[in-house]
């Protein structure tokens, strides 16, 4: 049966990414710091695995654990990622230097190209992230 409650009625739409990491509890600091994250949600498993919403200024993504057994991997078991990030933010230059300072290493230095003021670095976690802003 389907619920008619006014919550059930204000659900938006959304996608939102969910990283598969190793150390969970470890990423979700290193985005808090990069990238000035804050949990919306978390939940700590008694193994220490971890599940968290953060959010950048409202853009939501999801970190959890690896779990090889629900077929969710890490990059530093895929030996690379699918995907890449794409952080859209007012200053370009400051979110890059604050996530290279937090451990990022460059993969792309930050520069005007394609209309973007952009630049790409992989996290510790093996993810890649554009950091920029259309010019």
């Amino acid at each position: 049966m389907r619920e008619n409650s006014a919550a059930a009625q204000h659900v938006a739409t959304s996608i939102a990414p969910m990283l598969s990491v190793r150390n969970g509890a470890k990423a979700i600091d290193f985005y808090k710091t990069a990238f000035g994250a804050t949990e919306a949600f978390r939940v700590d498993a008694p193994d220490g695995s971890v599940v968290a919403r953060l959010s950048v200024e409202g853009a939501e993504f999801w970190v959890a654990d690896e779990s090889p057994e629900h077929h969710n991997f890490s990059p530093e078991s895929l030996n690379g990622s699918t995907a890449r990030m794409v952080l859209t933010v007012a200053d370009p230059d400051r979110g890059f230097d604050r996530a290279v300072s937090a451990g990022a290493k460059v993969i792309v230095p930050i520069e005007d190209n394609y209309g973007w003021r952009l630049g790409r670095v992989v996290d510790p976690f093996g993810h890649h992230w554009e950091i920029g802003k259309p010019l």
